[in-house]
């Protein structure tokens, strides 16, 4: 099973920023990649599915991922969107249960 885990380095020991499901002393292998490396893999990934030649891994998409700027632009024009919250919605739908 292969998986990925962010890990930060600290006093000589690698320590991975979420608990990982492995037995006490079960040996692994670890690839170590800096964030440019990532970046560069993920862009790399992104344009061989983008012509054809690989299908993503899960987890990745073939788009690129929007600036933060975008983002709070696009959350603002939906935040002016006339009508009730979908969450107001919801909430009508589901009555008084």
């Amino acid at each position: 099973m292969a998986e990925q885990v962010r890990a930060i380095y600290e006093k000589g020991v690698l320590r991975p920023l979420r608990p990982l499901n492995l037995r006490e002393h079960q040996m692994v292998d670890i690839q170590i990649m800096a964030e440019a490396e990532k970046e560069d893999a993920a862009e790399l990934v992104r344009l061989l599915a983008a012509a054809g030649l690989i299908t993503p891994p899960p987890g990745h998409s073939a788009e690129a991922p929007i600036s933060e700027e975008e983002r709070r632009a696009l959350a603002d024009r939906l935040g002016r969107i006339p009508g009730k919250p979908l969450s107001e919605m919801i909430i009508e739908d589901r009555g008084n249960r």
